[in-house]
């Protein structure tokens, strides 16, 4: 089915194909704390590439559960109205990308953000090879409305198992990752929270509640530990693991 962008602000790549999103998850960047320095940057790198066409890729990376994700989102969201498009593409999916270039190739009315979740290496195939055509180009021109935002867990993405049987291959395979992570102009760091900036969220969620502050401390803090990470989204699940049994705080 053929996407009418004018009424479909967003889609999903799904088996090669763009599917139409019809119910989109709105996310308020007002809502963000702590993550002043990456909206700024995401902002400011998205409103050159709508109102100027300069085209930035960027790679938002750190702990995981520290809003990278949701920051996209959020910044597409806050941008809709200025006809920016959102095209949500899986990893496994990148093999379709050039497919998916060329159905938005020619529709310059609209700027296109291609954001890929959770972007890894553990395939590196000539899926890679198609990415970095649209980074950087080819024979053929990348499209000049699409622009790539990625996230992932680790700055160069490069896997750390290395083993004297195949330490040959994987520093290869290092060398041809830091390559692709090299072709983002821009990288957006993400890290873990510190403790006052953690139960400052913890805070604000619980504000309005009667709460023993101390206990609600020692408990918000051993659930991060258990997570392994001080994270907004691990805030975020103690909260909804325990705002409705308040009284044990």
């Amino acid at each position: 089915m053929k996407i009418k962008w004018k009424n479909t602000p967003a889609a999903i790549v799904r088996d090669g194909k763009l599917k139409a999103v019809k119910d989109i998850a709105k996310i308020d960047l007002d809502n963000f704390v702590h993550l002043d320095r990456q909206i700024e940057q995401l902002e400011q790198n998205t409103l050159k590439f709508i109102e100027h066409g300069v085209i930035n890729h960027a790679l938002l990376w750190g702990e995981r559960g520290c809003g990278k994700s949701s920051l996209v989102r959020g910044i597409f969201c806050k941008f809709i109205d200025k006809n920016l498009r959102l095209i949500e593409i899986n990893p496994s999916e990148l093999n379709s990308l050039y497919k998916i270039l060329d159905k938005i190739r020619d529709k310059k009315k609209y700027k296109f953000i291609i954001f890929c979740d959770d972007f890894g290496f553990e395939n590196a195939d000539k899926a890679l090879a198609q990415l970095k055509s649209l980074l950087e180009g080819s024979i053929e021109a990348p499209p000049s409305n699409a622009i790539f935002y990625a996230t992932s867990n680790l700055k160069h993405l490069v896997r750390s198992r290395l083993n004297s049987d195949n330490y040959i291959v994987e520093k290869e395979n290092s060398r041809e990752n830091l390559s692709l992570s090299d072709r983002f102009g821009l990288h957006i760091s993400f890290y873990e929270l510190s403790v006052d900036e953690y139960m400052d969220i913890i805070y604000r969620l619980f504000d309005g509640y009667n709460v023993d502050r101390d206990r609600l401390k020692i408990q918000a803090l051993a659930y991060a530990a258990s997570k392994g990470v001080r994270s907004a989204r691990n805030a975020k699940q103690f909260w909804q693991n325990t705002k409705d049994d308040i009284e044990k705080l």
